[in-house]
């Protein structure tokens, strides 16, 4: 194996090229430095094989490491390996074969009617910060769009006439076009309104942070966690609100597909994940309608 370093270097480039969102190339760079720094570590050459990277996959599991963070390392790798046999620098793919860790079968947390009222409570005010947090808490809640969806939106991007909101790069490339309803469209007014008054009024970003710039990815998720510090939710991520929103949709009765539609997947796998996590609370509301034991 050559200079790790270097091909990973130009892995990156290729991976920009392909338009990859800057999280997915993080991801997938990680992964092959977490390979080379356990390594280095173990005292062995960085050489990717099979035998190699199943020890490094079961070193990360009896450390305490998520299946689902050695999963996306094992996944970095093979994809890293692929490239290198796409581009020459490898002969054959050393890890074809090389299978990556269960995943467990996880109770997906979510939110519940109360905290989330909580939530949107603890956004109640009157200054700029006040009314953009309500209206990031209603608009992810409500649509499932993913954080850096929502931080990648302009201006022009919100349409409160027609209560839509355009997501012109979602994972993968693909946009898409979410509907939001009169709650969600008030809040995304009264930011806005409160919002010509800033001196960043002409900035094209929807989001304007709370020192005089734009809001990026850490500081939509700061805020958030604030929020939830604030109204007693413990554990809190801001991811959490893309799977209340997803549950909230299957509870209320919305179609699976629709919910594709909605929050911007394209297979079936992550709509069965969030429909297995909600079955037995629909079914323990179908059966307190059905109120079969009324004899």
């Amino acid at each position: 194996m050559t200079d790790l370093d270097q091909l990973l270097a130009s892995w990156e480039i290729h991976l920009r090229a392909e338009r990859k969102s800057p999280a997915t190339i993080k991801v997938y760079g990680d992964g092959v430095r977490r390979f080379q720094a356990w390594a280095a570590l173990n005292h062995r050459d960085p050489v990717l094989d099979r035998a190699a990277v199943a020890a490094f996959v079961a070193d990360l599991l009896d450390g305490g490491a998520e299946p689902a963070t050695a999963r996306s390392r094992h996944l970095a790798l093979r994809r890293f390996t692929a490239w290198l046999v796409e581009e020459g620098e490898l002969a054959t793919d050393p890890l074809v074969g090389s299978r990556p860790p269960k995943l467990d079968t996880k109770i997906i947390p979510v939110l519940d009617d109360e905290q989330l009222k909580a939530l949107v409570r603890a956004c109640q005010g009157a200054t700029l910060r006040d009314r953009r947090d309500e209206a990031l808490v209603r608009l992810m809640a409500e649509t499932g769009m993913r954080a850096g969806e929502v931080v990648a939106l302009r201006v022009g991007d919100v349409d409160l006439h027609k209560g839509l909101v355009v997501v012109r790069r979602g994972k993968g490339g693909r946009g898409r076009t979410v509907s939001v309803g009169p709650q969600a469209t008030r809040a995304l007014d009264r930011y806005l309104r409160l919002r010509r008054a800033h001196r960043l009024a002409d900035t094209a970003e929807m989001w304007l942070g709370d020192r005089g710039k734009t809001l990026n990815y850490y500081g939509l998720h700061a805020a958030l966690r604030t929020r939830a510090t604030q109204a007693g939710i413990e554990r809190f991520h801001p991811h959490m609100l893309r799977h209340t929103a997803a549950s909230r949709w299957l509870a209320a009765g919305g179609s699976e597909g629709g919910l594709m539609a909605v929050a911007g997947w394209t297979r079936r796998d992550m709509i069965d994940r969030y429909a297995r996590a909600t079955a037995a609370e629909r079914a323990a509301d179908e059966a307190r309608r059905l109120n079969l034991g009324e004899l």
